[in-house]
């Protein structure tokens, strides 16, 4: 994968440069406005990271170039402006995603990933599966070593993006914002409600036990 990351702030540019990097992906990196503009129009990348205030010229100012350009390449917004306005105006001017800082590594990588799919569309999936539990998407039922398992459509929306990113810890702002459209509330403690059913209905009385709780971290289902 090919990932622009415009970030004045060196620090923070090379935390994001140096993970990305370890991923095994091809990273650019452009310090300001500008020379973010001149590498997004002679480069082809999957994806782009893209800080909200630059030097030269600003996050949304490049996102509108490169939209009006006919450029469609994915971008996500990094930004310490997190309030709900700055994220609209981010998204209306043509971002695709907005993660706030502080951020964490593992979930910008699994945002890009997410993004980097959007671009490049697979033959759509109907089964997911991990072991012996199986989702069907187009009847939406689920059984685990062949027994039917009733699942409400919340449980079975977030059964299916914790299956979609199987093997891979998710955040409780990831499904927040992924199963439920809601801005993160730290304080909520729906997710972890849900989760609890969920566990209860795929994993009692079978082994092992898929739905994990990684402390401090959130969730993984993998087997």
């Amino acid at each position: 994968m090919h990932v622009l990351v415009v970030e004045d702030d060196e620090r923070v540019a090379g935390h994001v440069v140096k993970g990305l990097r370890a991923e095994g992906w091809l990273v650019d990196h452009a310090a300001d406005g500008r020379d973010a503009l001149f590498q997004a129009a002679a480069g082809a990348y999957d994806v782009i990271v893209l800080d909200r205030m630059l030097p030269n010229v600003d996050g949304l100012k490049i996102l509108t170039t490169l939209r009006a350009s006919g450029d469609s390449t994915p971008v996500l917004i990094l930004s310490a402006l997190g309030d709900v306005d700055n994220r609209v105006k981010g998204l209306k001017a043509g971002g695709d995603d907005y993660l706030t800082k502080p951020f964490a590594l593992s979930e910008l990588i699994a945002r890009i990933e997410v993004l980097s799919r959007r671009k490049s569309p697979v033959q759509e999936t109907t089964e997911l599966s991990l072991a012996d539990l199986e989702m069907n998407l187009i009847t939406r039922t689920v059984t685990r070593r062949g027994q039917p398992i009733d699942l409400t459509v919340r449980e079975f929306g977030l059964l299916e993006y914790l299956l979609r990113n199987a093997g891979r810890v998710v955040s409780r702002a990831m499904l927040l914002e992924a199963v439920w459209d809601y801005n993160f509330d730290p304080q909520t403690n729906i997710i972890d409600q849900h989760v609890s059913r969920l566990r209860q209905k795929i994993d009692k009385g079978f082994d092992p036990p898929l739905l994990q709780t990684v402390r401090g971290m959130g969730y993984s289902l993998r087997a």
